[in-house]
């Protein structure tokens, strides 16, 4: 809901100088126009008094002194007296509406000058009517003054300025006729008058004044409480809503009318529970959360945020609810008032990332983290009741002939087919998933009998092995399967997935279509990666690691905004060895660290030939990340190189938080105080940690080819999936990047759903630097 723009309302009024009060200083923190027309405002309801006590005083004067001075000069005194006050009126109503605007400084001085002006016809009156009069007339004229004075004083408070001015002069005017008497006493006592007026006008005036600035305060705050309700009421997703002590609606409003889909006559006086009970009402059949608010309302507690799923004309949605207990002075219960709004929308997006993080979008089987924690609690139970589970590790063969041969979106339907045919072979305790690529797992999370794992694996490659039917081609691969039984084979799940995969290893090495059980004695796989890890760990100092770049492009302008480094592996002994190979090995052996520790100094170092807006995306493993020197890597390339901070952004793949999260994500943050960005790659592909996406501030989400390519075939889940990152994305303040992008109808389609930047095959493949700078070296050509 758009907040309005509301003044800014001081919870007390401001201690006022004898300045402020007269209106002699515009500085402060108050808006000093404002205070004098809340000052002046009163005088338009008394002004007419004012004249009217004014003409009783001077005919009062007359009787006193009209046959000694004469009928001609009372006459005249009267008529300018008259004539002043006539005008003083005019002003003083003119500034009746001044609470509402502004008070000019003009309309300030004209009302002073009638206080002045008044005091000089006044004065004159004192000065002269005494020579014709008496002591006694003299005393009574003064006795006049006095209570005009003082009466000014307490009911003329609004103008103290004018009061002063009007005692001053007639204070002054007094003096004279008493000074040529010799009334020295008197005249002193003009004076003491003169200082008990001076002071009483600025004291009342200043209690008047915060008197009138609280009042302004009060309704200003009650227009802005007003304000955020009729705003409130107006805003299409939420409403207001009040019951009495039966539960019954009242007062309803037209958004929650609006929301229930009916008209407030109809549902006013109806019970809240069966007004969004729908159908279920007459069932009693209702959802937790319904018994859960009626829990609340029962007990008059307070909730706030209460998520409530509700009937709607027969719709399924979900509010939103907030309530709070009334009470009256006697605290007696009312009933209930509250704020509700839908959260429908809402929720299914959330449930949709949810989804996500659980499943794999492109085969709908559960993923990663899902299969993970499927086996962690098949090997508690196998502990406890001492049972058998098993994990079986699925491999398609032949897969990447159909990728290389077809591309990568027959692949993707040919993957969808394979997790529907093992879907369809799972029986009761049993669950498949896809780890990544074309690599399945199922787990048995009870094993009943010696040969339940072997039968099931054989159905497994006997199905998978069947022809395909994908974009009118036959195609033909088979799989290969590696199991391990729990606990025999591994206590953790760790153990026994390395202890799976090893069998599957082997089981790749028959030919493919095989079945291996995971032995103690298996070795051809453990002697390749023996053999793979001892050239590994001299592979740095024969200088047989290199660098190759792929450019990062922006969604837009499709001009190059940064390179991801991607280390690749020349080895003397086993020639090119690839990345998905070595990689692993490297992360299961800790060579990573050192690995990544050379590729980062060796990525900075490159970065500084390019120009400075062009960043490095390093990608960080796990066994990197948790290093404790790992800060201190980062540190030390960057000062190496001198690349600027801002440069260079730390890549990690979700399979960070599945270890010890708290350390992985204390060396982010660590990395992100020095000035880098992190980006989080492959999101929704294995362990999606929402909840770090919101703690950790992430720079950049990169969104799997594989939804880009279920995009491009107009998956609606894929194009769901990738507007439901791009919005959380954007309202975290992340941009995202758009991963295997090949065609030109998948860069539009990316760049169309909002994606910020594009890396694939379609802007370039890996390249050497060498062949990255020279893209700067055309462009500066070009520009040339």
């Amino acid at each position: 809901m758009t907040e309005p723009t509301l003044p800014v309302v001081s919870s007390s009024p401001p201690e006022l100088s004898v300045a402020a009060v007269l209106g002699l200083s515009d500085k402060g923190d108050v808006e000093w126009a404002r205070l004098r027309g809340l000052q002046y405002s009163s005088l338009a309801k008394i002004a007419f008094y004012r004249v009217f006590s004014h003409a009783l005083l001077a005919v009062f004067v007359a009787l006193i002194y009209l046959d000694s001075v004469g009928f001609i000069g009372i006459g005249v005194w009267m008529a300018l007296l008259a004539a002043v006050h006539m005008r003083g009126y005019r002003i003083d109503v003119a500034l009746a509406d001044t609470q509402r605007r502004r008070i000019t400084r003009g309309e300030l001085n004209r009302q002073t000058k009638t206080a002045v002006m008044s005091a000089l016809v006044w004065a004159g009156a004192i000065a002269g009517f005494p020579y014709f009069g008496t002591d006694g007339d003299l005393m009574a004229l003064l006795m006049i003054v006095a209570l005009m004075v003082a009466g000014s004083v307490f009911f003329y408070t609004a103008a103290p300025i004018g009061i002063l001015c009007f005692s001053a002069i007639i204070s002054a005017a007094a003096m004279i006729p008493l000074g040529m008497d010799g009334y020295w006493l008197a005249m002193v006592a003009v004076v003491l008058m003169l200082v008990a007026t001076i002071v009483g006008t600025i004291e009342v005036g200043r209690t008047y004044l915060t008197a009138r600035m609280a009042e302004a305060m009060v309704t200003e705050k009650e227009e802005v409480v007003s304000l955020l309700l009729r705003e409130f009421e107006e805003n299409e997703a939420d409403w207001l809503w009040q019951v009495d002590p039966s539960r019954r609606l009242r007062a309803v409003s037209p958004r929650f009318a609006f929301a229930l889909g009916r008209s407030q006559e109809s549902i006013e006086g109806c019970p809240l529970l069966e007004m969004i009970a729908g159908s279920k009402w007459e069932s009693g059949q209702f959802p937790p959360s319904m018994h859960d608010l009626a829990e609340r309302l029962k007990n008059r507690e307070n909730f706030s945020n209460l998520l409530v799923q509700v009937s709607i004309l027969g719709e399924e949605r979900w509010w939103e609810l907030s309530g709070t207990p009334m009470r009256d002075e006697q605290g007696r219960f009312l009933g209930f008032r509250g704020v509700g709004s839908d959260v429908t929308e809402q929720r299914n997006s959330s449930e949709k990332i949810a989804y996500l993080a659980r499943y794999d979008t492109l085969t709908q089987l559960p993923n990663r983290l899902q299969l993970t924690e499927t086996l962690g609690e098949a090997l508690r139970y196998a502990a406890q009741w001492r049972s058998r589970c098993a994990l079986l590790m699925v491999d398609l063969d032949r897969f990447k002939s159909v990728n290389d041969s077809l591309g990568h979106l027959t692949g993707d339907k040919l993957l969808a087919q394979v997790s529907a045919r093992l879907q369809s072979l799972m029986g009761e305790n049993q669950l498949c998933g896809r780890l990544g690529g074309d690599e399945f797992a199922i787990v048995i999370r009870e094993v009943n009998s010696p040969t339940m794992v072997r039968d099931l694996a054989e159905r497994v490659i006997q199905r998978l092995t069947e022809p395909y039917q994908v974009d009118h081609h036959t195609l033909y691969v088979g799989a290969s399967v590696g199991s391990a039984e729990g606990p025999r084979d591994g206590y953790s799940v760790e153990e026994l997935m390395r202890n799976a995969d090893l069998a599957l290893y082997q089981a790749k090495d028959m030919g493919g279509g095989e079945h291996c059980r995971f032995e103690p004695a298996l070795h051809a796989s453990a002697e390749e990666r023996r053999s793979l890890e001892v050239a590994l760990r001299k592979a740095l100092g024969r200088n047989e690691m290199l660098l190759h770049y792929q450019p990062v492009v922006d969604a837009r302008s499709e001009s190059v905004v940064g390179f991801e480094a991607l280390v690749r592996w020349n080895s003397k002994e086993h020639g090119f060895v690839s990345p998905a190979k070595f990689i692993p090995l490297a992360e299961d052996t800790r060579l990573i660290v050192p690995i990544g520790k050379w590729v980062m100094r060796k990525a900075c170092e490159e970065a500084r030939n390019w120009p400075d807006h062009i960043k490095i995306n390093v990608n960080v493993s796990p066994e990197q990340l948790l290093e404790p020197g790992f800060h201190g890597d980062v540190v030390e390339a960057l000062a190496a190189s001198g690349l600027r901070p801002e440069r260079l952004e730390i890549e990690v793949t979700e399979s960070i938080f599945l270890r010890d999260a708290t350390v992985a994500r204390t060396a982010l943050e660590q990395v992100m105080a020095l000035g880098c960005s992190v980006a989080l790659d492959d999101f929704g592909t294995g362990y999606s940690s929402l909840g770090y996406l919101r703690k950790l501030r992430f720079s950049t989400i990169k969104v799997d080819r594989t939804f880009v390519q279920g995009a491009a075939q107009g998956s609606k889940e894929s194009l769901a999936i990738i507007n439901a990152v791009v919005a959380m994305a954007s309202s975290l303040d992340m941009t995202t990047t758009a991963e295997g992008v090949e065609t030109v109808e998948e860069a539009d389609l990316i760049r169309n759903l909002g994606c910020d930047k594009i890396q694939g095959f379609y802007f370039g493949r890996p390249m050497l630097a060498e062949d990255a700078r020279k893209l700067f070296q055309i462009v500066r050509e070009l520009r040339a």
